[in-house]
Parts: structure tokens; sequence; C-alpha cells
């Protein structure tokens, strides 16, 4: 959900790679479900898995709960968001997890000096 509203938000004015150190076989359909009820898609993104040369080709690193797995080099800003899982949850568990998302993203792109683009309503 965070790659997602991050290329939506940022307008393509931000390179997203998204991976994580355990990644599920498939996006979870309930997460997908809750993006486009905001006019975001990530039908099409596929988990992968977090490598050493993708933190090194990133400038911010934002892991969600990667702990000492993830990789870690000098010179990168880290940020660790604490949130719930949303694996496994219905709709109405996982919405106030996609708009905590949403907020932390708009923050992140204000930090970055990045205008944030309106995002189409779902058709």
């Amino acid at each position: 959900m965070a790659a997602g509203f991050l290329r939506a938000l940022s307008g393509g004015a931000v390179e997203v790679r998204s991976a994580g150190s355990m990644p599920a076989e498939q996006i979870n359909p309930v997460a997908v479900e809750a993006m486009r009820e905001v006019g975001v898609d990530i039908r099409a993104e596929q988990p992968k898995v977090l490598t050493t040369e993708a933190v090194q080709a990133s400038d911010v690193v934002i892991t969600m709960g990667c702990g000492d797995v993830c990789p870690v080099f000098p010179g990168k800003r880290y940020e660790d968001w604490k949130l719930d899982d949303p694996a496994g949850q219905g709709i109405a568990s996982v919405r106030p997890i996609r708009d905590e998302i949403r907020g932390r993203i708009l923050t992140l792109l204000a930090e970055l000096g990045v205008e944030p683009v309106e995002v189409p309503a779902p058709a």
C-alpha cells in the first residue's frame, strides 16, 4: 500500500522500490480492494524479496518491522513504520491502516520537497 501511494501521490517524481524480507506469495487482496477504493490500483504488483542492491540504490528506506533482517548502509535515511499488519484482516480493519499509510506518505513527500498530486477518484 505504501509503494502504491508513493507512486500515485508523487506523480512519478519519486522512484519507488517495494520489497520485503519475507514477502507473501501474492499481494493481499483486501489491501488491493482498500487501495482501489481510493483510486490507487496495485493489482499488478508482485511481492519481491528485499535485496542488498535495492537498499544500496535507495536514498530513503522505509521498513515495516524488518528488524535485523534488513541491510543497513551508512548515509541512508531509515524509518521503521510501526503499523498493524493487514494480513488476514477484513476491509473494515484495513481501511484505517491504509489511511495511516497515506498520511505517512504525505509527510514523507513534504519532507522530500515533493508536491503531492491528486489521485483520481475510483470509477
